[in-house]
């Protein structure tokens, strides 16, 4: 088993929701005896309170139970308070619960509403009716034990001192979903509350390899940098940072060793888009050609950084505009290829059709040398470590979903 980091203050699980007509009170219900939180219904002002303010029939309040404060949103006058009020375990990240977020609501801290303008008020409304796409946000996790926003490799790479810190400070900023939400906690200085949440999948399942059973994880971590929805949101931006990129890490914990492998997806590294029309399939539209190079080497320079060796497989179409986007993605890296840079482009609907999926092995074999070269982590029952993982592929097709997905399986 892994070393357990165990933070200074331990984040709060399970409380009780006040709602007085002038504030509300998060009360901790998990036996930590902590400070209860007062927020302002007027402004979101917050303070810690030694107990909850007495009730009577003038403040009757309404109290519910909620597993976490996701965060704080400022529109243009009110705030909100977004908090977890179901929530559901779905198994284990080295031997952590993981918690499925169930259900969210917003409580608006928004009576100073009353004295604002009408134009205000006008557009106040319409920005806090989009809060309930917040409310309705699916595939979001979370632990209160465990950082569920790094990898078992960079988690059991942390310092002595990182270990102790709060879990948002341990963070990686790239998966933290509630990253902003959380500015306004952090400014008050409320670690307790503090939870860290990620949006993407995890699965936990039990596996017989022979005789043995394996506990096996896999987990998803979308990035919270240049989000959007297919079609709308392509490519890279001009600091490199691309749509559609995730995180997935495959987890086995057997006979006491625990190893892991991570691979990347994401859109490719220029700046192209797809403007939406009513044909089936919108014509792709590569904007300053002649920045891709430089987008391209910003964007493999921060994956070099983060994850070492990078193998770029690209699974797109060799012809029409599926081509013509390969082709930049090609001449793109032309410059940066090097023994820690390769690029191999693998036309997965000419060579696997749609069932004819074992052919990957004719992928698995041109790449087969990177993968033994950058491994995988491996540690011992003793949690210390015997392989790392030393680089990563990186897989893309136009939307990073089936060919992608089936691809990743595979390797």
């Amino acid at each position: 088993m892994m070393e357990r980091a165990e933070p200074a203050q331990k984040l709060y699980k399970q409380m009780r929701l006040w709602e007085f007509p002038d504030e509300y009170v998060i009360e901790p219900t998990d036996g930590s005896h902590g400070s209860s939180l007062s927020v302002s219904r007027v402004d979101g002002s917050m303070k810690l309170i030694d107990d909850v303010p007495e009730c009577s029939s003038v403040r009757v309040p309404k109290i519910r139970t909620i597993f976490g404060v996701v965060g704080m949103l400022k529109l243009v006058t009110g705030s909100y308070l977004i908090a977890i009020t179901e929530r559901e375990c779905v198994g284990a990240y080295l031997g952590h619960r993981i918690y499925k977020v169930v259900s969210l609501n917003v409580f608006p801290c928004d009576h100073s509403l009353k004295n604002s303008p009408v134009e205000q008020k006008k557009v106040e409304t319409e920005f806090s009716g989009l809060l309930q796409v917040a409310e309705r946000t699916t595939g979001l996790f979370f632990s209160y034990d465990t950082n569920l926003t790094l990898s078992a490799q960079r988690l059991h790479d942390l310092g002595d001192e990182s270990k102790l810190l709060p879990l948002w400070r341990q963070a990686e900023p790239r998966f933290l979903w509630n990253n902003y939400m959380l500015e306004v906690l952090i400014d008050n200085k409320l670690d307790p509350y503090l939870l860290p949440v990620v949006q993407g999948s995890f699965h936990y399942f039990q596996a017989a390899i022979g005789k043995e059973i394996a506990n096996v994880t896999l987990i998803a971590r979308r990035c919270t940098r240049r989000n959007g929805t297919r079609m709308w949101r392509r490519g890279a931006d001009p600091d490199g940072y691309v749509a559609n990129f995730v995180e997935t890490e495959q987890i086995i914990q057997i006979n006491g060793y625990t190893s892991s492998f991570v691979q990347v997806r994401g859109s490719m590294p220029f700046l192209w888009e797809q403007i939406v029309d009513l044909t089936y399939k919108p014509k792709f539209e590569i904007v300053n050609p002649e920045e891709a190079p430089r987008v391209a080497e910003r964007h493999f320079l921060d994956l070099r950084k983060k994850y070492g060796a990078v193998l770029a497989v690209d699974l797109v179409n060799k012809r029409g505009g599926e081509g013509r986007l390969s082709a930049k993605f090609a001449g793109s890296v032309q410059n940066i290829l090097s023994d820690d840079v390769r690029y191999v482009h693998f036309d997965f609907h000419q060579v696997c059709g749609h069932i004819h999926f074992e052919r990957l092995s004719i992928l698995y074999e041109q790449i087969v040398d990177f993968l033994e070269k950058n491994g995988y982590l491996l540690l011992n029952e003793k949690g210390e470590k015997m392989k790392e993982q030393t680089g990563v592929v990186r897989t893309n097709c136009i939307d990073c979903l089936d060919r992608t997905n089936v691809t990743q399986v595979n390797t």
